[in-house]
C-alpha cells in the first residue's frame, strides 16, 4: 500500500512542494517551485502540485508552511484592530518596556503600536495576580464601544485583561459580549493565545493576532477549498512556529502561532541534517526571497522560547510575540530585497522586497528596481541561461537598467553598483548572525554554517569566511 505525504511552503517569493512517496516498490521523493501568488497564494500550492503530477485525493497527509501571517505585520497589510483592555491599562502599549535594545543609541525609536489610542477602549473589573476577583466586571458601557468600532472601520476585536493568565472569566464574559453585540467579528482574549504573565508582552500578542486573523482565515479557507475542490480528503496541517502542526481551524482562530511556521521547519530540517553529517552545532541560516533568518542549534537541539521579538534591531524594540517560536534572528534581506540610496547618498539593501509581483527586474514583470537577485545575476553568480531552473528568461535589459539607474545616483558603474549591493546584503546577514552567536557569548569557528533557502548557496562562503566558521555546508 502506497503512502503519500506532502509538504509545502509558502515564502513571499516562492512557493515550495517536497512529497514523500513511500510503497511496496520503495520510496520516491520529489519536489517543485513556482512563483508566490498574492494575494490568492492558494493558487501557487495548486500549481507545485501539478508541477509534481499530484492529485490532491491521493494526498495522505499533507503539511503546510507559509510566511504569510509573518509577511502581513512586517508590510503592515492586517487588518483595523480595536483593543478592549482593564480600566487604566489602555497605554499599555504605549508604555511598553522601560528598557531599550541599546541603551547609549541616540538614535533609538520607539516602535508605534499596532493599535492607535482612540482605539483603544477601557472596561471596569479587576482581578488580582492571583485570579480572585478584586472588582466586579462592569460591561455597561460595551456598547458604546462596539459602536465606536464599527464607526471607525475596525474589523478584529482584542481583548487583554489584567491577570487574565490567573482567571479567565472575565475575559471570557468580554468575548461572549462582544460576539453577541457583533456578530461575525473576528474577535480573540489574550487567554486563547497564552497563560503567561507579562501584561504588555500578552497584550501585544493579542492585538497582532487580531490585526492577521482576518488575513489568514481567508488564506487558509481558501487554500482548504480548493483542495478538497480537487479532491483531498482531508485538510491540511499548518506548520507552527514551535516545529509542531495544528489543524487548520484552530490556526485560522489564533493565526499568531504559525508567525514563523516557514523558518521553524527549516531550522528543524537543518539540526537533523545536523545530526547526519555528525555536526550538532549549528548556524542555521535560511535566505529566501523576502528576508533572511537565522538561527543556533547545539547538540542537535532546536531552541524553543516564548519571548520572541519581530522588528527588534539596535534601533527599535520591536514587538513582542508570546508565544512558543524558533529561537530565531530575521531580517527583511532577500532575493527580492530593493537596493535604494538614501538622502545622503548611502547604499541600503531591504528592507522592502519586489517580492513576486513584480519581482526583480530581471523576472520582465514590470519590476524596475534593482534587487539581491539583479545584483547577483548581473555579476554571473546566477546562471542567466538556466534562471529559476529555466523557467524564466533573465530579462537582463532590464536588470542592468535598475541597476545603471542606482550606480548613477551613487556615482559608480553598474557593475560597481551590483558588487555595492552584495557587499550590503553580506554586511546585514553577517549582523544577524552575530545576534544569535557572539552576541550571546558563542564562538562561531566552533559551529558549522549551514545555508538553505534561495539564496542560501550564494551568500553562504562569503559569510562563513567572516565568521571563521568551522565548516560551510
Amino acid at each position: 500500500m502506497k503512502t503519500l505525504r506532502v509538504a509545502t511552503d509558502v515564502g513571499g517569493t516562492f512557493t515550495d512542494l517536497v512529497a514523500f512517496e513511500s510503497g511496496p516498490d520503495g520510496v520516491r521523493i520529489s519536489s517543485a517551485k513556482s512563483d508566490t501568488t498574492p494575494p490568492d497564494y492558494e493558487t501557487g500550492v495548486i500549481k507545485v502540485l501539478q508541477k509534481c503530477g499530484i492529485d490532491p485525493s491521493s494526498i495522505d497527509f499533507m503539511a503546510h508552511g507559509t510566511t504569510v501571517v509573518i509577511n502581513a505585520l512586517t508590510e503592515r497589510k492586517g487588518v483595523k484592530v480595536g483593543l478592549i483592555t482593564t480600566e487604566g491599562f489602555r497605554d499599555t502599549l504605549e508604555i511598553a518596556r522601560g528598557n531599550r535594545p541599546d541603551f547609549f543609541n541616540l538614535h533609538y525609536l520607539k516602535p508605534e503600536t499596532f493599535v492607535p489610542r482612540h482605539l483603544r477602549a477601557e472596561v471596569p473589573g479587576r482581578m488580582t495576580y492571583k485570579g480572585a476577583e478584586r472588582q466586579p466586571l462592569d460591561l455597561g458601557g460595551l456598547p458604546a464601544i462596539i459602536d465606536g468600532f464599527r464607526a471607525d472601520g475596525v474589523e478584529a476585536v482584542a481583548i487583554c485583561l489584567l491577570h487574565a493568565y490567573a482567571n479567565t472569566a472575565h475575559e471570557e464574559e468580554v468575548l461572549a459580549q462582544v460576539r453577541a453585540l457583533w456578530p461575525g467579528v473576528s474577535a480573540v482574549a489574550s487567554h486563547q493565545i497564552t497563560r503567561e504573565w507579562r501584561e504588555y508582552e500578552r497584550t501585544n500578542t493579542t492585538v497582532l493576532s487580531a490585526y492577521v486573523q482576518p488575513v489568514a482565515a481567508r488564506y487558509l479557507g481558501r487554500l482548504d477549498a480548493v483542495l478538497r475542490e480537487q479532491g483531498a480528503k482531508n485538510s491540511p496541517y499548518i506548520m507552527q512556529s514551535n516545529c509542531g502542526v495544528d489543524s487548520l481551524q484552530a490556526t485560522s482562530e489564533i493565526p499568531i502561532t504559525m508567525v514563523e511556521s516557514g523558518p521553524a521547519s527549516g531550522f528543524w530540517g537543518a539540526a537533523e541534517l545536523g545530526k547526519l553529517i555528525d555536526e550538532p552545532n549549528i548556524l542555521a541560516l535560511d535566505i529566501g526571497g523576502t528576508t533572511a533568518k537565522c538561527s543556533l542549534i547545539e547538540g542537535g537541539e532546536v531552541r524553543i522560547m516564548t519571548d520572541y521579538w519581530i522588528e527588534r534591531s539596535r534601533k527599535s524594540a520591536g514587538y513582542p510575540i508570546m508565544v512558543p517560536v524558533v529561537d530565531l534572528v530575521e531580517i527583511g534581506n532577500g532575493g527580492g530585497s530593493i537596493a535604494w540610496v538614501d538622502d545622503f547618498g548611502k547604499l541600503h539593501v531591504g528592507p522592502q522586497s519586489a517580492g513576486a509581483l513584480p519581482g526583480p527586474a530581471a523576472y520582465g514583470k514590470g519590476g524596475d528596481e534593482p534587487t539581491t537577485t539583479d545584483a547577483n545575476l548581473w555579476l554571473g553568480r546566477i546562471n542567466r541561461d538556466y534562471f529559476c531552473g529555466g523557467e524564466i528568461d533573465a530579462d537582463m535589459v532590464a536588470a542592468e537598467t535598475a541597476l545603471q539607474a542606482l550606480g548613477d545616483k551613487l556615482g559608480v558603474s553598474t557593475t560597481e553598483a551590483a558588487q555595492g549591493i552584495v557587499r550590503i546584503a553580506n554586511s546585514n546577514m553577517v549582523n544577524a548572525l552575530k545576534l544569535v552567536s557572539l552576541n550571546r557569548g558563542y564562538d562561531t569557528r566552533d559551529f558549522t554554517l549551514l545555508a538553505f533557502g534561495g539564496g542560501g548557496a550564494m551568500h553562504a562562503v562569503a559569510l562563513g569566511q567572516e565568521l571563521m566558521a568551522k565548516k560551510v555546508v
